[in-house]
């Protein structure tokens, strides 16, 4: 077969995938886990893929996506639920949602910079689903509130979860992670700056509303831009969205008291400091464990990477091997995060391990499918697969790909959901490109990841969410024709910056 008929037939998982989920509206844990006997059998077929190699491949991919993937999305949510279950989070909505009464600057604190927090610290539709939960009680429009939170969970995307899209994206490029994030952050600074503008102006409909309100609103972006490069440039993957949004919504809340003019709630109603620290306290802690493992003390950080393993798993090359750090890992940092703050909330450990066995338990399908995606991707990159998806895109677009690389970010977000399965299925795949057209690979593979938050803002799986969370199931059609028209701005946008400022990197 010419190279032309192997990219053709290397597409058919792809747009199985889009078609199965996007259009045909298939359960996502069923369509992937049968992309992964379909990809299995191309692979062996077309590309002579010996069926170990295809086997092992798979288990490799599946090693990967249980630790670290998995344990992110199962310990961030465990944290989530823990404080539902406590009612600490009705203590951190109560914080955030009694500063103002002015609806633009709700929107920038509890959208945008709670917002992003969420998606940094958890991640998994918590950040659509708790804001647009407050804003439809503080009175928005419910379709508002789920549009306006589905747009402000774009940028936060790329370093959510404790950063696990960019690490999976180094994990599969095989890319230094931390100047990979740090071209990520270059590429988003931009977006970071206007999407609270575009926010405050979509509160009144009109360009209007942002009269009295352009200082908070530029602080409310800058304050997340400048912050998120600067952690990202000399930290890595893990802390730029968590501090970057922090740094957001602390200087937005300190602008927002400054111009309040009146009581926002009575004085009985007040949340003390003592009750205020401890329904943050999971965060505080994690955040004081993150810094105390990073390379900032190396000490510690060298001590933690002794708890690691490099297991050979894919029989198809010999010198590849996996490598698992078992405690220096975002997931293990939240879990221990979140139990040391649970015993100091005087929580028994029994009643704590029981929240977390049923969050386990909620994410069963979520297991299958992230699961799938990953084998699917290991199947296709050591294969060949995805080598000849790079070379028909390459032989079509030529010099022009760079328009579509945030493109393809954006298609892997829409079909699954997450900007980490973004990451899994097509980084490998940009860094192959960029590699035959000489092209920086971190430029390409950061716009990947770029590319993939805005795709977030249609993904069915977060317009799902957000309908779950104001009450408006059955608007979905509504809420993506919506959503849609911007995340074509937002692709467009991108796909110009990636391909005119490969380099702007030279300027920092």
């Amino acid at each position: 077969m010419n190279d032309y008929m192997l990219f053709a037939i290397a597409m058919i998982p792809v747009l199985w995938l889009i078609v199965s989920l996007g259009v045909l509206k298939m359960p996502a844990h069923k369509t992937c886990s049968f992309t992964v006997i379909l990809t299995l059998a191309i692979a062996i077929i077309c590309w002579r893929m010996k069926f170990i190699d295809g086997i092992t491949a798979t288990v490799e991919g599946m090693a990967i996506a249980l630790w670290p993937i998995l344990l992110v999305i199962v310990a961030a949510l465990f944290t989530y639920n823990l404080a539902v279950e406590t009612k600490t989070m009705d203590v951190i909505k109560k914080m955030l949602s009694s500063i103002t009464t002015d609806k633009r600057i709700q929107v920038l604190i509890l959208a945008w910079g709670f917002g992003g927090f969420l998606e940094a610290v958890a991640g998994y539709g918590t950040a659509v689903a708790i804001p647009a939960s407050i804003l439809a009680s503080l009175g928005f429009n419910p379709l508002f509130a789920a549009v306006i939170c589905l747009l402000a969970n774009t940028v936060p995307t790329a370093f959510g979860a404790l950063g696990i899209p960019v690490t999976t994206l180094a994990t599969v490029t095989g890319l230094e992670v931390v100047h990979l994030s740090y071209v990520t952050s270059i590429q988003l600074a931009g977006f970071i700056v206007l999407i609270p503008f575009l926010l405050v102006i979509l509160t009144e409909k009109s360009i209007k509303a942002l009269k009295g309100v352009v200082g908070i609103t530029l602080v409310s972006g800058i304050t997340f831009a400048i912050p998120q490069i600067f952690i990202a440039k000399y930290l890595g993957a893990d802390l730029p969205a968590l501090v970057a949004s922090i740094c957001s919504m602390a200087c937005t809340i300190l602008m927002a008291k400054a111009m309040n003019k009146e009581k926002v709630e009575a004085k009985e109603d007040k949340i003390g400091l003592k009750e205020g620290v401890l329904a943050w306290l999971p965060y505080i802690l994690l955040c004081g464990l993150i810094l105390i493992a990073s390379p900032l003390v190396p000490s510690i950080n060298s001590l933690l990477a002794k708890a690691s393993s490099n297991i050979h798993i894919y029989t198809g090359d010999a010198t590849s091997t996996t490598a698992f750090s078992w405690i220096n890992t975002p997931g293990m940092m939240i879990l221990i995060a979140t139990f040391i703050a649970g015993l100091i909330q005087k929580l028994k450990f029994t009643y704590m391990l029981d929240v977390l066995k049923r969050t386990i338990i909620q994410l069963k399908t979520s297991f299958i499918t992230i699961m799938s995606i990953v084998a699917i991707s290991k199947i296709m990159s050591h294969s060949g697969m995805t080598s000849s998806i790079s070379f028909g895109l390459c032989a079509i677009t030529g010099s022009f790909y760079p328009l579509i690389a945030p493109l393809l970010g954006a298609i892997g977000t829409f079909v699954t959901g997450s900007d980490t399965s973004a990451n899994i299925l097509f980084g490998a795949l940009q860094t192959e490109a960029a590699k035959s057209l000489s092209i920086d690979p971190y430029w390409i593979a950061a716009a990947n990841t770029a590319g993939a938050t805005a795709g977030k803002m249609i993904s069915l799986q977060s317009i799902a969410i957000a309908t779950s969370a104001t009450g408006l199931i059955g608007s979905e059609g509504k809420i993506l024709s919506t959503t849609v028209k911007y995340c074509l701005g937002y692709v467009i946008i991108l796909g110009l910056i990636v391909y005119f400022g490969g380099g702007v990197l030279t300027l920092f």
